[in-house]
C-alpha cells in the first residue's frame, strides 16, 4: 500500500463525518441538548422551585396572621322546650303564698334558660389577627435553615449539570472511537478484497496458489464479522447518547468530532491539592451547606424549651336569633364583641420530646459531618487514581502511535516484497491484520486518555 493511501486512513480515523446522516451534532451541540432536555436536570429544577418558596413560606411567618370566619347554623329541637312547674310540684301544703309565688317564677326563669338555648336560626362572624412576638428565634432560624436548603439545591442542580455533561461528553467519545474504528475496518476491507483481486489474477498466471486465496477469503470473513460487531455496537452506543440527550431514538444520527491527541496539543492539568479541590467540588459544597442547616435544627428543637409571646385581638359579630328572612342589625355593644389579648405559652413538661428531639438534630448533623470526612476521603482516592489512570493512558499513547507507525512500516516492506515473489501470502496477511490492530489500538489508547482526562476534571471539580 502506498504511503499515501495509509495516511488518508489514519485520518479518516481520527474523524467521524458520516456523509449518510441525516442529522449531525457536535459534541457542543449534544450538551447543549443534553442541558435542555434531561430529565435529572428538570427534576433537579423543580426540587429548585420547591426550595424558593419554602424560603418565601418561612418568610410569611414574621408576618401578621388574619382569619376570617364565618358560621350560619340551624339548631335542631325548639319544640321539645317546654314550659314546666317542676319547681312548683315540689312544695308541699304548708308553704305559703310568698313561697308559691317565687315557685312559679324560677319555673318561668327555668324555662327561659331552655329556650335561650334553642333558638332554630343563629349567626357568628368573626375577624382574628394575631402577630408573634417572640417564638424562642424559631422565625428567624426557620428562614436560616430554608434559605441553606435552597442553597443546597442550587448545588444539587449544577452538580447535575457537569454529570449529564459529563455522561453526554464520554458517550460522545465512544461514538467518535466506534465511528474511527469502523473506518479502519472497511479501508482493511477495502485492501483485502485488492489483494484478494490481486491474488486471483496471480493465481491464473500460476504465481499464487489456492491456499494463498483460501487464507484471504478466512481473513476476509473474520474481517465482516469485526465489521459486524462494531456496527452494533455503534447503534447500542448511538441509541444510549441520544437517550442521555433526551431524545428519541434515530438511526440516521451521527455525531462529528475529533478524540483529544495530548501528544499534539497540550492539556492543563487541574489543580489536585485538597485545598482547591474543597472549594470546587460541589458535593462537599452540598454537605457545607448541609452542616449548617443540621446545627439549624438543634437550636430550633432547644427552643421548645423556652417561652413564646403572641399578641392578638379579635373582633366578633354574634346573634341567635336571626332567622333566614330576618336579620337584626349588628350592634356595637349588644352582639359584637371585641377583645386585644397577650398569650404568653411555655412548656413545662412534654415527656422528653424535646431533649429527645435536640438529640436526634445533634445525631443528624454528626452523620452529616462523618459523611464529609468520607466523601473528602474518597475524593482523594478519587483523584489520585485518575491521576495514574491519566499518566497510563499518555504512555499508551507514545507506544500505541510507534506501532502503528512500525506496522505501517512493516506492511509496506512485506506488501513491496510480496509482490515481486521475495516474501509470503501469509507474511503479507499478518502484516495486513498487525496494522489494522495497531490502528484500533491507538485509537483505543486516544479514547482511554480522553475518559481519564474528563474523570479527573470532574474529580477536581474542574468539570
Amino acid at each position: 500500500m502506498h504511503k499515501t493511501l495509509t495516511s488518508r486512513i489514519v485520518l479518516l480515523a481520527l474523524l467521524s463525518m458520516p456523509a449518510w446522516a441525516a442529522q449531525v451534532y457536535t459534541k457542543e451541540e449534544a450538551v447543549k441538548i443534553a442541558l435542555e432536555k434531561s430529565s435529572d436536570i428538570q427534576s433537579a429544577e423543580q426540587k429548585l422551585e420547591a426550595a424558593e418558596a419554602q424560603v418565601s413560606q418561612t418568610y410569611g411567618a414574621a408576618y401578621p396572621k388574619i382569619d376570617f370566619s364565618a358560621t350560619y347554623a340551624r339548631t335542631f329541637g325548639v319544640s321539645d322546650v317546654k314550659t314546666s312547674n317542676a319547681i312548683s310540684q315540689m312544695l308541699d301544703e304548708t308553704a305559703t303564698t310568698n313561697e308559691r309565688i317565687l315557685a312559679g317564677t324560677l319555673d318561668a326563669m327555668s324555662y327561659g334558660l331552655n329556650a335561650m338555648q334553642g333558638f332554630r336560626w343563629g349567626t357568628q362572624v368573626g375577624l382574628t389577627a394575631t402577630q408573634i412576638l417572640y417564638a424562642q428565634g424559631k422565625v428567624a432560624t426557620g428562614t436560616k435553615i430554608a434559605k441553606h436548603y435552597r442553597r443546597v439545591n442550587e448545588l444539587s442542580l449544577e452538580n447535575a449539570k457537569i454529570s449529564v455533561r459529563f455522561d453526554v461528553e464520554q458517550a460522545f467519545d465512544q461514538m467518535i472511537y466506534l465511528d474511527s474504528a469502523l473506518q479502519i475496518l472497511e479501508a482493511s476491507k477495502a485492501q483485502l478484497e485488492e489483494h484478494i483481486n490481486y491474488i486471483k489474477q496471480a493465481q491464473a498466471s500460476g504465481l499464487a496458489t489456492e491456499l494463498d486465496a483460501v487464507r484471504a477469503e478466512i481473513q476476509l470473513d473474520n474481517l465482516n464479522s469485526a465489521l459486524a460487531k462494531t456496527e452494533k455496537d455503534r447503534e447500542v452506543a448511538r441509541n444510549a447518547l441520544l437517550n442521555t440527550m433526551g431524545l428519541p431514538w434515530n438511526a440516521e444520527a451521527s455525531f462529528s468530532g475529533t478524540l483529544r491527541d495530548p501528544t499534539v496539543e497540550n492539556f492543563p492539568i487541574p489543580d489536585t491539592s485538597m485545598s482547591v479541590v474543597r472549594s470546587k467540588r460541589k458535593e462537599l459544597a452540598q454537605l457545607n451547606e448541609s452542616e449548617q442547616m443540621y446545627q439549624q435544627n438543634i437550636n430550633i428543637a432547644k427552643g421548645d424549651y423556652k417561652p413564646t409571646v403572641v399578641l392578638g385581638g379579635s373582633i366578633t359579630y354574634q346573634n341567635g336569633q336571626n332567622r333566614v328572612f330576618k336579620w337584626d342589625a349588628p350592634d356595637w355593644d349588644e352582639n359584637i364583641s371585641k377583645q386585644v389579648y397577650l398569650n404568653v405559652s411555655m412548656n413545662l413538661f412534654n415527656g422528653m420530646q424535646t431533649r429527645e428531639s435536640v438529640a436526634m438534630a445533634k445525631t443528624d448533623l454528626r452523620s452529616n459531618q462523618i459523611q464529609k470526612e468520607s466523601a473528602e476521603r474518597g475524593i482523594k482516592l478519587q483523584i489520585e487514581s485518575s491521576v495514574n489512570t491519566l499518566n497510563d493512558a499518555f504512555n499508551q499513547i507514545g507506544i500505541r502511535k510507534r506501532q502503528v507507525e512500525l506496522a505501517t512500516k512493516n506492511f509496506e516492506l512485506t506488501e513491496a516484497a510480496y509482490k515481486v515473489g521475495r516474501d509470503t501470502q501469509l507474511n503479507l496477511l499478518d502484516a495486513t491484520m498487525e496494522l489494522r490492530s495497531a490502528k484500533l489500538d491507538y485509537m483505543n489508547a486516544l479514547l482511554n486518555w480522553n475518559s481519564a482526562y474528563n474523570a479527573l476534571l470532574k474529580a477536581t471539580g474542574e468539570f
